[in-house]
């Protein structure tokens, strides 16, 4: 993440920024597959890629609202997303010993969002500008629109893991 935000806002090489941020998405989702395919994802991993993936998202956005890049619909809504179930991840962690596990419409959601970023960082190199406006609203919209579901869902997932720790707190302290 480095090399892309010197590339973006350092060397102002807004198509090498673009993919190598595609390149970024691409190799996360192909370890995930990987991981998964051959047995080897581990509770150490399913911890840090959703936190590796929200720097990603976080570098990216960040430095496309300043390249001017990114829309501010997109921007204003990752952020605030990104936010919120932060804060959940951090309060249940530190509260309860608790992680939200990660939903399959929250990878849909992240793939459609890492294929958005740098399609509309291609669109402002002038690279298939047309075609790449499209394609970076069409899945911008549709990506962020899950993201928000899915965070709808971890709010649950919060409340109930809340829940269920506090029983279970309070029926060992009662005892059998």
């Amino acid at each position: 993440m480095p090399l892309f935000v010197w590339l973006l806002l350092g060397a102002d090489e807004v198509v090498a920024a673009g993919l190598l941020l595609l390149a970024i998405g691409s190799t996360d989702w192909i370890d995930g597959f990987l991981a998964r395919r051959l047995g080897q994802v581990s509770k150490l991993g399913r911890m840090l890629d959703p936190i590796a993936d929200r720097l990603a998202i976080l570098a990216a956005v960040v430095g496309g609202y300043f390249a001017e890049i990114l829309p501010i619909w997109l921007v204003f809504g990752l952020l605030v997303r990104e936010t919120l179930v932060a804060g959940l991840a951090i309060w249940l962690l530190l509260k309860h010993r608790k992680t939200i596990d990660v939903r399959w419409i929250g990878k849909l959601a992240t793939f459609l969002l890492y294929g958005s970023i740098p399609a509309f960082y291609l669109a402002a190199a002038g690279v298939a500008e047309s075609f790449m406006n499209v394609a970076a609203n069409t899945s911008g919209l549709i990506g962020l629109a899950l993201y928000w579901a899915v965070a709808v869902s971890y709010v649950a997932d919060v409340r109930q893991a809340a829940k269920n720790s506090l029983s279970s707190e309070a029926t060992h302290r009662e005892g059998p």
